[in-house]
């Protein structure tokens, strides 16, 4: 694309009859947000924006500040595939502002724009490629498989293998690179991997991602769910965050002298993540259900170590590849895929750029299984744990004064209240498993 990006829009809406032009956001628990405004309403829509009541959109604003303009990132134009070939539809990313174009310091866009701010000027680039991990069920009202597969498994009979090729087709159509797509460990469960790029793009990615595997689910009969744990003795669904730091073409991660190939830069960056990742688990982990994931014998990282072999770590350094060193990175492993990826991409850069910041000390890689280790072995090794909960996560969030930062006064407060009534609500219920086990004994 060159020259203005505004006058590409307007002339490929002319070229492939583009009448619908969908101006998506995220609210502050990720969720999509879209109004639609025709072809006609687009040349004044990329220079003014498009006006909407911010007091309705959770986390953004009171009733007495509600007013707020979605402005087109003209960068994000993509027609959608799944939507009719004649009067076809498309769809921008929106900043969020206010009326005054000041940017909103609620939205989720404009917060990961912040932090990479922060990347920037000490001149690194923020690449991220995660591996997002969902189930796909016949309806959404239970969570029944469409197959008995497990990891890497070929099943000519299996729905899935077909859904998965079409999902990574339309998202080639989206112009969205596709590394790899697989059948998973849990049956019915999927993964799709993205190219990896820079965050701001990938995080826009992600929603869109999340979107088509929703919609070519829907369009073939059956339910797609990012839901962290929806089958109780199968492994959750988790969003591997694979991160590096660039300098210029530079992997600043790489480092050929050290055992591991990662630099000092990068190990004060993973210490940096080892040392904040309690205090961010609530926002890679936002929902109750995802503490059902992150629990013991489920292959989703428990205690806050760091190795390159062992999958039960928080972080994974993959094995380097000869002559590959921009492949460098290292892999965050707590985060579920309904996460708000904008936020998750900001939280993870501002704990690593923290380590790196106060150069904090790496510690060892722990090689071992910490899932077999004893207490005592983990205390001798100063190996601790995530939030076992949603409110010890609030608890971690709240007192962190790293994530107040990263995420400002006001996305902080509103996340806060809103996870605060949501854990309310849940010790309010009375669930099966309980009256079950207690009702006829009690």
């Amino acid at each position: 694309m060159t020259g203005d990006p505004r006058d590409y829009v307007l002339q490929t809406c002319r070229e492939h009859d583009v009448k619908f032009i969908r101006l998506w956001f995220t609210d502050i628990l990720g969720s999509l947000k879209s109004v639609a405004i025709t072809v006609e309403e687009l040349p004044e829509a990329l220079e003014e924006g498009v006006g909407f009541d911010g007091s309705s959109i959770e986390g953004f604003a009171r009733i007495d500040e509600s007013d707020m303009m979605a402005m087109p990132d003209p960068t994000t134009f993509a027609i959608l595939p799944w939507r009719p070939t004649e009067r076809r539809v498309a769809r921008m990313f929106c900043d969020i502002t206010h009326p005054d174009g000041s940017p909103f310091e609620g939205d989720p866009r404009f917060v990961l724009r912040r932090n990479l701010q922060r990347a920037t000027d000490l001149h690194y680039t923020f690449y991220v490629g995660p591996e997002l991990e969902y189930f796909y069920f016949a309806n959404s009202d239970t969570p029944q498989t469409l197959d008995v597969g497990g990891y890497f498994d070929l099943t000519p009979l299996d729905a899935g293998t077909d859904l998965r090729r079409e999902t990574v087709l339309t998202l080639e159509e989206l112009g969205i690179p596709v590394e790899a797509s697989h059948h998973e460990v849990a049956p019915s469960q999927h993964e799709i991997d993205l190219r990896y790029t820079d965050a701001l793009t990938m995080a826009d990615n992600t929603m869109t991602y999340r979107l088509a595997v929703k919609e070519v689910a829907f369009k073939n009969n059956v339910y797609a769910s990012f839901m962290p744990k929806p089958l109780r003795d199968e492994n959750g669904s988790g969003m591997h965050v694979h991160q590096s730091l660039f300098n210029g073409e530079r992997n600043a991660f790489f480092d050929a002298s050290d055992p591991y190939h990662l630099s000092a830069l990068a190990r004060s960056y993973v210490a940096g993540l080892l040392r904040h990742a309690k205090e961010i688990t609530l926002v890679t982990n936002q929902w109750i259900n995802s503490y059902k994931r992150l629990v013991h014998g489920f292959e989703a990282p428990v205690y806050l170590s760091w190795a390159r072999r062992n999958r039960s770590d928080l972080i994974r350094v993959p094995q380097y590849k000869p002559g590959k060193e921009n492949a460098t990175r290292i892999e965050y492993r707590a985060a579920d895929p309904a996460c708000n990826p904008y936020l998750a991409f900001a939280a993870m850069l501002a704990a690593g750029l923290e380590g790196i910041a106060k150069e904090y000390p790496c510690p060892d890689p722990v090689e071992e299984n910490v899932f077999e280790m004893t207490d005592q072995q983990k205390k001798e090794r100063g190996i601790d744990h995530l939030p076992g909960s949603l409110w010890e996560a609030v608890e971690y969030a709240e007192s962190s004064d790293l994530l107040r930062r990263c995420l400002g006064d006001h996305l902080h407060e509103s996340l806060l209240t809103n996870k605060k009534i949501e854990w309310s609500n849940f010790r309010r219920q009375v669930t099966d498993y309980e009256l079950k086990r207690y009702l006829p004994i009690l």
